[in-house]
């Protein structure tokens, strides 16, 4: 019987994978939508008191995006009032759902990784996420990546889609 050799393991192709970086509980929503009467209907005196009364520090040291689960009509300092009370705690703040921010938080971690290593390289942009990336995300890590890779596949090794091949 001849011995089964792992071609993928010995050749030169990189992944990169973005649930390396997936920020878990780092990101996460705040939904107003709490400190409304009912759910829809903001009384300033009331909200101003229950931001002033809130435990902010939950936030501390997450990004996150604010939003209202429900179809309340707010004045547009809405949110900007509530990004006062966190943007002492949180690393950052944004107008935006889950996704929004999840974007945001790989924007930033985008930026700070050392690609070097993938410097002439094929890639593999792994896909088949356990995790929820957002698509949006992929179309950061590309524009990253050619910069640096030789070639770039999506997916697994086994089944990649080309994407990008330096000429």
């Amino acid at each position: 019987m001849e011995e089964i050799v792992n071609k993928v393991a010995e050749s030169s192709l990189e992944v990169f994978d973005l649930e390396d970086y997936f920020p878990d509980n780092h990101v996460v929503e705040l939904d107003i939508s709490q400190w409304l009467l009912e759910g829809f209907l903001l009384k300033e005196k009331d909200f101003r008191e229950q931001l002033k009364n809130f435990d902010w520090s939950i936030y501390e040291d997450k990004y996150v995006g604010i939003t209202c689960a429900t179809d309340a009509i707010l004045p547009a300092w809405t949110f900007a009032l509530v990004a006062v009370y966190l943007n002492p705690v949180a690393l950052k703040v944004i107008n935006g759902n889950l996704e929004a921010i999840t974007i945001v938080w790989y924007e930033d971690i985008l930026s700070k990784v050392d690609y070097s290593s993938y410097k002439d390289k094929p890639v593999i942009l792994k896909g088949c996420s356990k995790k929820q990336v957002p698509q949006a995300v992929y179309t950061l890590a590309i524009q990253k990546l050619m910069l640096h890779a030789k070639s770039i596949m999506f997916g697994e090794a086994c089944s990649a889609v080309p994407l990008f091949k330096r000429k």
